[in-house]
């Protein structure tokens, strides 16, 4: 035979007893007319048998005093689970005839059967098995199976109407034994079959009424939510609608505003194009008079050639007669000097030219070196120029060079005829070659002019900008920087307060402490006066010795004498002071009654 957990054996048990107090109390409910009291046996046995139930597998807690096991730490759970029973929750604490977590939970079960509600939180807290493992141990029956059978047969108790009254009520001491007496079979239970049946069949009607009522219930209140959803958001639409309107009414007016500034903006472009035009003919009437300059410059040169060939031809026909021929040769030699000259002239012109046009240059490059970061490539851009330009000298040098090698052709003209023809109609193609490549030259110089004058207007721009912005920096600069002095000195000024204010603290402390001395004595010395009052002073003549040191009194040492104890000190013992609030000086005091000490003339001082 196999042998069963006996922790099995007691849910069966417990699982079994819950159905027949569950059976039983519907059966009786319904014969004896569905609302029941407090008082009804099978109600009774029905909380007993819960306590059983819940009660199985409960874990033992230490608590300062004993051991302590109880159902009410479970069933307290529920409220945060299920926010429904927190009402149940707070009726029960508020009670005031509980004073164990017993009767507690038992008063919980009690409200809990009276809302038919019992099933709905007893099923929260079996699906949180993570949460009831603190409580019980893995074996308990509301850990297991069986706990959701019960927790299925608890449904059937919502046909019951239960009228309980917990309020007076002795949960505390309760005894919880089950009476096994009920649930046995009799012959009447026999013959009620019947009607046992028609009750059954009832109470599946009513049941499947009130599961209506809960799908209804709960279908009402979604329905509310969604009505309640769509308001909000009906009223949000009716907002962003409003607020779209103020918005398209916005952008009308924008719109409006945009159009009449691009009206404008025409207009001034419009001028802006005119005056253009205005400078770029003026420009092209400028272009051609250069060009027309130029062109005249190359029909002189032309000119020139056709004369230097004229003269060639003539060398050729004269070379026959060698007198003939020295003459024209001198005459040659002096048009050349004055071609040269002319070209040298020229020469000169263009090195002028691009002496300015050196000069322009370091004049941007002056200008960019205050904006170093942000002209890189304006940089490479002048670089550039530098470049043409060193590419011009290179070209006016070779010009020079070839000059020179004119002058030592010209000196070589007289001993040789036939090679002077030859680099004469070289050099009139190279100096073709050269005149076209000034041209182009002149062409490209033009163009880089431009660009620099546009680069000069930007930068300019650029300088001015920078400036403001410097202006700027330095007006906020010199604002924070008076803000700054003004916080210090208000610092200096706070902390002299505060020693100002320390000091007179201090003071009002020291004349608080020294008005209450004087204060005490003066209180003494006016008690010493009241016991003093009856006796009689010294006379100067007896009084010729201090009391306290013996001494004989002289100008030195002068008397003071005491006016209630009658007593003669010098000015030696009598050190004891007294600051006093109408005198400015402090005053001298009795040693023995503390009272004031009168000076007195002595016997031989007048």
């Amino acid at each position: 035979l196999a042998v069963k957990d006996p922790t099995a054996v007691e849910r069966a048990n417990l699982l079994n007893m819950a159905k027949l107090s569950i059976k039983g109390l519907i059966e009786s409910a319904l014969s004896f007319g569905r609302t029941l009291d407090s008082d009804y046996p099978p109600l009774q046995q029905f909380f007993v048998v819960m306590e059983h139930c819940l009660k199985h597998g409960l874990k033992v807690r230490k608590s300062f005093l004993s051991y302590n096991k109880t159902i009410w730490g479970p069933l307290e759970l529920v409220e945060k689970l299920y926010p429904e029973a927190e009402e149940i929750a707070a009726s029960v604490r508020d009670l005031p005839g509980l004073k164990t977590p017993l009767g507690r939970a038992r008063a919980w079960l009690r409200l809990a059967l009276m809302q038919k509600k019992m099933a709905d939180y007893l099923r929260c807290l079996i699906i949180q098995r993570d949460l009831l493992s603190e409580f019980y141990e893995y074996h308990a029956l509301m850990m297991e199976e069986e706990g959701a059978v019960i927790v299925g047969l608890l449904v059937g108790l919502n046909v019951i109407d239960a009228n309980l009254c917990v309020k007076g009520e002795d949960l505390d001491s309760q005894v919880g034994v089950i009476d096994f007496s009920m649930y046995l079979k009799s012959d009447d239970d026999i013959g009620g079959k019947e009607r046992n049946v028609q009750i059954a069949a009832i109470l599946d009607q009513k049941n499947y009424v009130e599961e209506l009522n809960r799908q209804l219930n709960s279908t009402v209140s979604s329905l509310h939510a969604r009505v309640d959803s769509l308001e909000k958001s009906n009223t949000k639409l009716i907002e962003e609608l409003a607020i779209a309107k103020n918005n398209i009414i916005k952008l009308q007016e924008e719109n409006h505003q945009l159009r009449s500034e691009n009206t404008l903006i025409l207009m001034k472009t419009q001028h802006h194009l005119e005056a253009t035009k205005v400078d770029v003919e003026a420009e092209l009437q400028t272009y051609k008079h250069s060009r027309q300059g130029l062109d005249e410059m190359y029909n002189e040169a032309r000119r020139q050639l056709r004369e230097e060939s004229q003269l060639r031809q003539d060398m050729e026909n004269e070379l026959v007669v060698q007198v003939s021929m020295k003459h024209e040769i001198e005459l040659a030699m002096k048009l050349l000097e004055k071609d040269i000259h002319e070209k040298q002239d020229t020469l000169i012109g263009l090195r002028q030219q691009l002496d300015e046009v050196k000069a322009i240059n370091m004049e941007m490059y002056q200008k960019l070196q205050v904006s170093e970061d942000a002209m890189k490539e304006k940089n490479e851009i002048i670089g550039r120029l530098e470049d043409k330009t060193n590419q011009i000298n290179a070209t006016m040098k070779q010009l020079e060079q070839r000059l020179q090698q004119a002058e030592k052709a010209q000196m070589e003209a007289e001993a040789e005829d036939e090679k002077l023809k030859q680099e004469y109609v070289n050099k009139s193609e190279s100096l073709q070659k050269e005149f076209s490549q000034k041209e182009k030259q002149l062409l490209q110089l033009e163009t880089d002019l431009k660009i620099e004058k546009e680069w000069r207007q930007t930068l300019e721009d650029d300088l001015q900008k920078e400036k403001e912005t410097v202006s700027h920096l330095r007006i906020e600069t010199q604002e924070i920087i008076n803000l700054k002095k003004e916080f210090l000195k208000l610092q200096e000024k706070n902390k002299q307060l505060k020693s100002i204010c320390q000091d007179q603290e201090a003071a009002l402390q020291e004349l608080a402490s020294k008005l209450s001395e004087s204060k005490l004595k003066i209180e003494d010395i006016k008690e010493a006066n009241k016991a003093l009052q009856g006796q009689v002073w010294l006379k100067d003549k007896e009084a010729t010795h201090c009391k306290l040191c013996e001494k004989e009194f002289s100008l030195s040492k002068r008397k003071h004498h005491c006016r209630n104890c009658g007593e003669i000190f010098c000015n030696a013992c009598s050190d004891n002071e007294l600051p006093l609030p109408s005198s400015p000086k402090p005053v001298r005091v009795c040693d023995s009654c503390h009272a004031i000490l009168i000076q007195r003339c002595s016997s031989n001082v007048p």
